[in-house]
């Protein structure tokens, strides 16, 4: 098409020239995204166990999303370490996934308000991830973890599913609690080490 255009001497070739680059850039940018997703997906089993300070890792996403503009933030996270066995890669991708499925289910034209919460109890720790969100249809709940399965335009269908796949890899579980115009609440229980 662009190159129809300039052949053709289009007036408005700038302009043109713009929309296509533009175009392509985010066409290229879901592509990687695809390719990224898929690839992490087939990694998913290759694990590197260690110990890791979930407290720490909590801190710095809390850090990273202080800057962002589009949303509210909450956080209650404990002072004191909480240490559990696992990829921090893969726990980290985690945690990523689920603020940002939380911040994608406000529609585009509310505020969203996300809060994330940790606690220990029981020798486990509990992470929550809420969302002022639309909530999840009753006939979707037995779907959610479901690889290949999206309610997005644009999206894999692979980040819920690598979510619980990474939490069983910690030995732990990963459930939600939804309700339709409130929001949703992703809680995953992770096993403390000593």
């Amino acid at each position: 098409f662009l190159q129809r255009a300039i052949q053709n001497k289009a007036e408005n070739i700038e302009q043109l020239t713009n929309d296509m680059t533009k175009t392509l850039i985010e066409q290229i940018d879901h592509l990687s995204n695809i390719a990224s997703e898929f690839s992490q997906f087939a990694n998913i089993e290759s694990i590197n166990l260690e110990r890791i300070n979930l407290t720490a890792e909590l801190q710095q996403l809390k850090n990273l999303y202080a800057g962002h503009s589009d949303a509210q933030f909450t956080w209650e996270i404990p002072k004191e370490p909480a240490f559990i066995s696992g990829d921090t890669t893969q726990i980290n991708r985690l945690l990523t996934n689920l603020i940002q499925n939380a911040l994608q289910s406000v529609p585009e034209n509310e505020t969203a308000s996300v809060k994330v919460t940790a606690a220990q109890k029981n020798r486990k720790v509990i992470i929550c991830v809420e969302d002022n969100g639309e909530g999840i249809p009753e006939a979707l709940h037995e779907k959610i973890f479901t690889p290949n399965f999206t309610t997005k335009t644009s999206g894999t269908g692979l980040g819920l599913a690598m979510c619980k796949r990474i939490v069983e890899k910690s030995n732990g579980k990963i459930y939600f609690k939804t309700s339709l115009e409130t929001g949703t609440q992703f809680f995953v229980e992770l096993p403390l080490l000593d």
